[in-house]
């Protein structure tokens, strides 16, 4: 086998004409987009594939995206020193690479990740969003009490089981540690909700902002979503908000002595701890 380098690309894109990051058949994706024009830029036959931090779903943006790629080291040899701008220059508008770097040794986007952070906006103007932010702002038609909202996220701080918040898929763990949920109104008006875990299932983030939104109008009272995780089951009032409110800003890795053995535990599958009393 020939000598490869890994290569970390720090990553953003406008989610909305995408179909989510992971390749899909017939459809537009962040990836695809990002392999075809790593594959022309290096004038290769082969596609290299990437490994991303999250796989962001449809309509989902991201300002600090991480990937990582394994390309041949006579390859990296060869574009290092003008990889980035000739990527800028044949990918579309909406996505960009905004630094190439080798990655140390033991890195992973994917399984080196320690915690992810999404920021969703929302907008409850009466006026409805600005239209240069109609992009990337929710508007809400009813007036939201942000501390209301925050009183109803601290009990979902913590090591849990979000089944209640997930859409199930076979094999897969919904316990995550939630380190951040917390709500801010902007001097503009708009509502910024900061979301930070160590990883994330399928639809969590919407959907716990689905159910911070019914206690921000008034409709649901701030114990209700602490009630709904505890039940561990799916709530049909919980709703799925839509994804253009939703933006990945940050990945964050540990030191590099850490990574192998953070590799190692993020590939555990987690279960919670036993509770005293609990039958």
């Amino acid at each position: 086998m020939s000598e490869t380098v890994r290569v970390r690309l720090d990553v953003s894109y406008d989610g909305a004409a995408f179909s989510g990051w992971a390749r899909q058949r017939g459809r537009r994706t962040v990836q695809e987009e990002l392999e075809e024009a790593l594959r022309v830029v290096t004038r290769s036959e082969q596609v290299f594939e990437l490994t991303v931090a999250g796989r962001t779903d449809a309509g989902v943006h991201a300002r600090g995206q991480v990937a990582h790629v394994d390309l041949p080291a006579l390859v990296w040899d060869e574009q290092r020193e003008a990889l980035l701008r000739r990527l800028t220059g044949r990918l579309p508008m909406d996505v960009r690479v905004r630094r190439v770097s080798v990655a140390p040794a033991d890195f992973d986007a994917r399984f080196s990740a320690i915690w992810r952070r999404y920021v969703y906006r929302v907008s409850d103007h009466p006026g409805g969003v600005d239209p240069l932010r109609r992009g990337h702002v929710l508007w809400h038609n009813w007036p939201l009490d942000v501390a209301a909202m925050n009183a109803a996220s601290r009990p979902l701080l913590g090591e849990h089981d979000f089944a209640a918040y997930c859409k199930r898929r076979e094999g897969a763990t919904t316990i995550r540690t939630l380190r951040r949920l917390s709500w801010v109104r902007g001097a503009d008006g708009v509502l910024e909700g900061t979301v930070e875990a160590d990883a994330f299932c399928h639809n969590m983030v919407r959907s716990l902002v689905g159910a911070l939104l019914f206690v921000g109008d008034g409709h649901r009272p701030p114990e209700w979503p602490g009630e709904v995780l505890a039940r561990g089951v799916r709530d049909s009032a919980v709703h799925v908000v839509r994804p253009h409110g939703l933006t990945l800003e940050e990945v964050g890795y540990p030191a590099d002595d850490l990574l192998a053995a953070r590799n190692r535990e993020a590939r555990n599958m987690r279960t919670l701890p036993a509770r005293a009393g609990c039958c």
